[in-house]
C-alpha cells in the first residue's frame, strides 16, 4: 500500500483519562507512523474530537454551533499530535476545509498531493467544514479525494461486532466482512453516511484497536487483530 488514510479516535488518544491527551499514547502512534513513513508510505490522518467535545449529547446548544465546536476540537487535536510527530522527526502539515489563520493550510487535493510529494504526513482537521457531518464522513471523503489505498480505523474497540461489545458480552467480532454487508446491517464501523460513501467508491477499511502493541504497523502489513472490510 502506497497511500493510506489513518483515522485516530480522539478518545483512544486520551488513554485511560478519557479526556485530553495521553502523551505516551501519542508518542507510540508517532513512532509507528514514522516507521511506516520511513518504509515509503504516504500517510494522511484524521483525528476525532471525542476527547474534548461531543456536542450531540448537549440539549442546550444549537446543533450547528455544537458541530462547529467539534470541528475546532479536531483542529486542537491535530495541532497537538502533529507536534508530537515532529518531535520524532516527521515533517507535517495540517489542512482544514476553511481558513484558519496561520495555523493551517486550506485543503485541496493539489495541496495534499504536493505535501505528500514533499514527504509530509498530512493532517486533515476541521471535519468536512459543515455541520451534520462527522469526522467519519471527513475520513471517507478525504480518503476518496486523495485516492488512498485503504482507510485504517484505529479505534477504542478491536474491530466490528454484530452488537455493541460494551453492552453485549456475547457480541461476535467479524474478522472479514464486505462493505455491502456493513451498510446492509448498519454495523458500527463508521456512521452510515460514511459507510455508504465507502461502498459507492469501493474504499476498503481495516478496523483495529489503537492501543494494541504495533497496531498501526501490523495493519499496514494486512496482518492485524481486527476486522478487514472488503470491497
Amino acid at each position: 500500500m502506497k497511500r493510506v488514510l489513518l483515522k485516530l479516535s480522539g478518545e483512544a488518544l486520551a488513554g485511560e483519562k478519557h479526556t485530553g491527551f495521553d502523551e505516551s499514547t501519542c508518542l507510540t502512534v508517532a513512532d509507528q507512523v514514522k516507521k511506516i513513513h520511513d518504509e515509503g508510505a504516504e500517510v494522511g490522518i484524521v483525528i476525532g474530537g471525542g476527547n474534548f467535545w461531543r456536542g450531540r449529547t448537549s440539549e442546550n446548544i444549537d446543533r450547528v454551533k455544537a458541530d462547529q465546536i467539534g470541528m475546532l476540537a479536531t483542529i486542537m487535536n491535530c495541532l497537538y499530535v502533529s507536534e508530537i510527530f515532529r518531535s520524532v522527526g516527521l515533517s507535517t502539515e495540517i489542512m482544514t476545509p476553511f481558513t484558519c489563520g496561520a495555523f493551517t493550510t486550506l485543503f485541496s487535493k493539489d495541496n495534499a498531493n504536493a505535501a505528500f510529494k514533499a514527504g509530509k504526513v498530512v493532517f486533515f482537521a476541521g471535519g468536512t467544514g459543515h455541520p451534520y457531518f462527522s469526522t467519519d464522513t471527513a475520513t471517507a471523503l478525504r480518503a476518496i479525494e486523495i485516492e488512498a489505498d485503504v482507510i485504517l480505523l484505529a479505534k477504542a474497540v478491536d474491530g466490528i461486532y454484530d452488537a455493541d461489545p460494551k453492552k453485549d458480552p456475547n457480541a461476535k467480532r467479524f474478522d472479514t466482512i464486505s462493505i455491502d454487508e456493513v451498510v446492509e446491517k448498519q454495523l458500527l464501523a463508521m456512521d452510515l453516511t460514511s459507510s455508504i460513501m465507502c461502498m459507492e467508491n469501493r474504499m476498503p477499511m481495516y478496523v483495529f484497536l489503537l492501543n494494541e502493541k504495533d497496531s498501526i504497523v501490523k495493519a499496514m502489513s494486512g496482518n492485524f487483530n481486527g476486522t478487514k472490510v472488503t470491497v
